[in-house]
Parts: C-alpha cells; structure tokens; sequence
C-alpha cells in the first residue's frame, strides 16, 4: 500500500518547496508514528542480523542522519523496515541554520543540494524527542549524530563535540561524530591530520570516562566526506586506529557538480547528495577497506537508489548502508527492496 501512496504522494510533494515538502513529510510522520496511519509507509520487515562494532544490526539497511535532526520521527522511520535509524545532526544549542532557501531539487539525476547549516533544536529537546521514542525497545538500533554550533570557533570545536558525547550517550546504540558537512564554515577543517589527531583523542578519552560512569560501552563513529583523495583518506584511516574509533561512516554530501553540470540549480552552494555521489562514495569506501583490513566497521552512505547500488556499496567494502535522498526519490519501498537485496547477498 505505500508504494501506491507514495507513487500519488510524490507529484504533490514535489510541487512544493523543497524544505517546505521535508517539514510537512516530518510533521506527517510525527503525527502518524505509532498509530494505525503508519500502515501508510510501513514496510514488511526483513531480519538479517549482522555483529558489528560490538552491536548486533537487526538488518543491513538504515536510515542516514539529516533526515530527522531533532529526533521527532524516529518510530515513524522504523516501521519503513529500517534495521537503525540515526537522527541529527544534533549541536549543543538551537540554531536556525543557513538563510532560506537552501535545499534544491535535481530530479534529472535524482539529487538534492542542501545548505541547511545543522538547522536543529538544541541538545536538550533532541534528547527529550529520543526517549519519547519505542525504536529501541524493538530491538532496532539508534544512532545519534552530533556536530558544532556555527558560533563556535573551529579551535574549540571539540569542546561542543565533547559536550554533545557527554549529553546523547547513554541515550544512544552508537553516536556518530559529523566533521564533514560541508555547510558549516571550516567544519570539513576537522579532517585534517592535527586537528583530527587532537579532536579523536579528546574523543576517546571522554568515550572512555562516560563508558565506566554509565557502565556500558557506546561504540563512537567518523562520518568523513567523499571530497578526499587518497593520501587524506589513509590519514584518516590511520587515525580512526590510532585512536580507537570504533567504525566510520562512508560518504558524507560532496561539493563537486562533475555528474550535474548545467542542470537547474547544480551551482548552488552546498552538499550534493543522490545519485551522483555513489561513484565518489564507494571509492572512497575501497580505500577504507584496503587501509583498515577486513575487520573495522564500514557504514556505506551516498547515492542508494536500488538495491544494485545497495549491493555495490557491500562490494567495494562496506558492512552496513544507509539512505537518505532514494528515500526521497524513490519512497519508503526502497527500504524493503535493498534489505531483501543485502539479505540475499550475505547467504549467497
């Protein structure tokens, strides 16, 4: 039934402004998650456990944080038949992001440019939102996305990501460390060679200290962006090891229009995201794999239209993958359709 709804849903959505469109699918969700009105999206469920990062992932597809950034749809995205849900990027404090407007449709390469800017809430309702939510207690996995306010200073960016580790940790499956949005001034910075060394330290110091005060240990992954070459991309591996991160999350939106050149709107400022990021994405993701060995945990992120680009994901190294914009594209069965495809591909 959603398929059929989602295939008259779309036409009507896409007619609106695009940030216009995502407010009103999340306070639609909000509003029906939990009720018998969620039988609208909701998708059968798929089981394909999977150990990893010391967590065991109920099936191989989930929902990319940017989506839901305070946290108020969590229960909604579950029934789609999302194994994990991450939500954020949450900042210590609200802010309202980028001057409007700031996200773009593509639709003749089923992309979207955002500059939102960690548009959110603030710590205090983001967490308020997670533990409204039923998502975990169904034995699915939460991931919550932390990043910096725009006020903050990029030298003391670690303190805001300390602040936000302290505050979503004990509420979290694993909490995500967002330095690669391309939509906060000098953020991408971060993944440079020092300044990653001295945040993933703090990082993992305060990992450490939360984990013997809360008495569970909550794995912490790198989201990095697509935008590197292979040198930075070995850096960074060798840093996610050095300082004993537990996964990385594989690609982040890219700032190259390559693939979208002379399109309506491909010279806006901001991230692109859909399809055309696959390429740089998986790339990225085999020079990963190749640095880290077959072991550390790899979240595959960027252009999943199909279950064929789920699957190319698998095959350039990545354990797990999640969607965001063929959600958008290509409506709730794209869940179902990759978590049978990854499904199938791990017993062949």
């Amino acid at each position: 039934m959603s398929l059929n709804l989602y295939a008259f849903a779309r036409p009507i959505l896409f007619n609106l402004d695009p940030e216009v469109a995502h407010d009103l699918t999340l306070q639609q969700l909000a509003r029906t998650q939990n009720t018998f009105l969620d039988h609208a999206y909701r998708q059968p469920w798929i089981a394909d456990p999977l150990p990893l990062a010391g967590l065991t992932f109920p099936n191989r597809v989930g929902m990319a944080a940017g989506l839901d950034k305070n946290a108020r749809c969590i229960d909604g995205l579950g029934a789609m038949g999302f194994g994990f849900v991450e939500v954020g990027t949450v900042t210590p404090l609200p802010q309202p992001g980028n001057d409007k407007p700031r996200m773009f449709r593509l639709p003749d390469a089923n992309a979207l440019i955002n500059r939102l800017g960690f548009n959110n809430e603030g710590l205090e309702a983001f967490v308020s939102n997670v533990k409204k939510s039923k998502f975990r207690s169904q034995g699915r996995l939460l991931g919550l996305n932390i990043g910096k306010n725009a006020v903050t200073p990029i030298e003391r960016a670690t303190d805001d990501y300390l602040i936000g580790l302290s505050g979503v940790y004990e509420h979290a499956d694993y909490v995500t460390v967002n330095i690669s949005s391309p939509n906060t001034k000098n953020l991408r910075s971060l993944q440079s060679d020092e300044a990653l060394d001295s945040l993933l330290s703090a990082l993992n110091e305060r990992k450490q200290a939360l984990a013997e005060k809360h008495q569970k240990r909550v794995p912490v992954f790198l989201k990095i962006a697509p935008d590197l070459d292979d040198e930075q991309v070995a850096v960074i591996a060798s840093s996610l090891r050095k300082h004993h991160m537990d996964g990385v999350i594989a690609t982040n939106t890219t700032l190259s229009r390559d693939a979208v050149q002379g399109m309506p709107h491909s010279e806006e400022m901001g991230g692109l995201s859909g399809a055309p990021v696959l390429a740089g994405s998986n790339r990225v993701i085999r020079l990963l794999r190749q640095h880290l060995g077959p072991q550390f945990p790899i979240i595959g992120v960027g252009g999943i239209l199909s279950a064929a680009d789920a699957v190319s994901k698998i095959e350039a190294g990545a354990d797990v993958v999640q969607i965001y914009t063929g959600l958008i594209y290509k409506g709730p069965a794209l869940v179902h359709e990759v978590a049978k495809a990854l499904k199938q591909l791990s017993s062949s």
